[in-house]
């Protein structure tokens, strides 16, 4: 998967910037892992802590205190700020709870994502990778997400 985003990413001539916090630069490392990946690859923002989203994504304290940093509206926001804080084309975020612990309300293994492009809409989506382990979801929420680059690549 990654070979075929690095070809289509490179065939498009599309910089891709990334922001993570609960798989903390996973995804950055697997894109970066292949040869000519500096052809595509622009930057990728750690941002763990709801301070770290706010100072680095421009993510507005409004929509952590309303929806919270495990939620779509997070997504799309971190999205948006690495979209806007990058030389990019396509922007992918990753926020959730990869365990131990979570609620009733925002269980383990709830991994919510976001995709931002540039001159489109931005789009979010959840998934319940369910209470696996921390290492099982943090690795389901990379390859999700790498999924995801590979969809938005090839319709764009």
């Amino acid at each position: 998967m990654r070979e075929m985003i690095l070809q289509l990413a490179t065939q498009a001539k599309r910089k891709i910037a990334v922001a993570e916090s609960c798989t903390g630069g996973m995804l950055a490392a697997a894109l970066t892992d292949l040869p000519g990946s500096s052809a595509i690859f622009e930057r990728g923002f750690v941002t763990y802590s709801n301070a770290a989203k706010i100072e680095l994504l421009g993510v507005s304290a409004d929509t952590l205190a309303r929806h919270g940093a495990v939620s779509e509206p997070m997504a799309k926001a971190m999205a948006r700020g690495a979209l806007d804080r990058s030389g990019g084309d396509i922007a992918l975020s990753i926020t959730g709870i990869a365990g131990p612990g979570g609620s009733d309300h925002k269980p383990e293994g709830r991994v919510c994502f976001g995709l931002a492009l540039s001159g489109g809409a931005v789009t979010s989506e959840t998934i319940e990778f369910g209470a696996k382990g921390r290492d099982a979801v943090r690795i389901a929420a990379r390859d999700y997400a790498m999924g995801m680059l590979l969809e938005a690549l090839k319709q764009n």
